[in-house]
């Protein structure tokens, strides 16, 4: 089922604000922000004990694509993947925070936010992800990608990173080591990346800011 927020509340905690300001002014100025250790503790600590619940089976191989083009391709990734659901415990105060977040954003930069989707990411040793775009002009609806990590202890040696390449000439602009809570936020249809192999199991968060596509009464759903 697609991740619907709008049973949370949109009242921001005062610890809030100062994160969401420094998100804004990162997209507004660079299209980009990475932030160590930043995402609340309890909420990434929520989606931890989220994660924990998970068994194996819930994840499944990552597709490319999208719609009738989705295709399996493990020259491109091989990550696995399991959607979060909206409505378990386990889940709400990610989805109450991302809700906050968007309502900010869209008050601070006029975004036109609309709904978000998000899923667990495994990344078994030696797993990786190409470079790519998460969304392509006039082809998605996707506006922000959202990233946070949840490895305790991660160590730079043992790879995994996020990396993040201009719009314009490609040149490598940073990479993102994926340590417990970290933060990356980028324009979804500017920016490509990839996800490096890594030494041992990589796990995140990915998720998606995307505008309202609804055409002639067609829904347009997250996923």
């Amino acid at each position: 089922m697609p991740a619907k927020q709008s049973g949370f509340s949109a009242v921001r905690p005062p610890e809030d604000e100062s994160l969401f300001e420094r998100i804004a002014e990162g997209i507004e100025s660079r299209g980009y922000i990475a932030l160590p250790a930043a995402l609340p503790g309890p909420v990434t600590e929520s989606l931890l004990h989220y994660l924990g619940r998970f068994q194996a089976s819930h994840f499944h191989p990552a597709r490319i694509g999208r719609g009738t083009g989705e295709a399996h391709n493990r020259f491109v990734r091989r990550d696995r993947i399991a959607w979060m659901e909206s409505d378990d415990p386990d889940a709400e105060a990610w989805f109450a925070w991302t809700e906050r977040l968007k309502s900010y954003l869209n008050r601070r930069l006029f975004l036109g936010l609309f709904s978000f989707e998000s899923h667990f990411a495994h990344y078994a040793p030696g797993d990786f992800y190409r470079k790519h775009l998460d969304a392509f002009r006039g082809d998605s609806n996707r506006v922000l990608t959202l990233v946070t990590y949840l490895n305790r202890g991660w160590e730079p040696d043992q790879g995994g990173e996020l990396v993040l390449y201009a719009p314009d000439d490609g040149d490598e602009i940073g990479k993102v080591v994926p340590g417990f809570g970290t933060l990356v936020i980028f324009l979804s249809e500017e920016f490509p990346h990839e996800v490096l192999a890594a030494g041992r199991d990589r796990y995140s968060v990915a998720g998606w800011f995307r505008i309202n596509g609804s055409i002639n009464r067609q829904l347009d759903p997250p996923r």
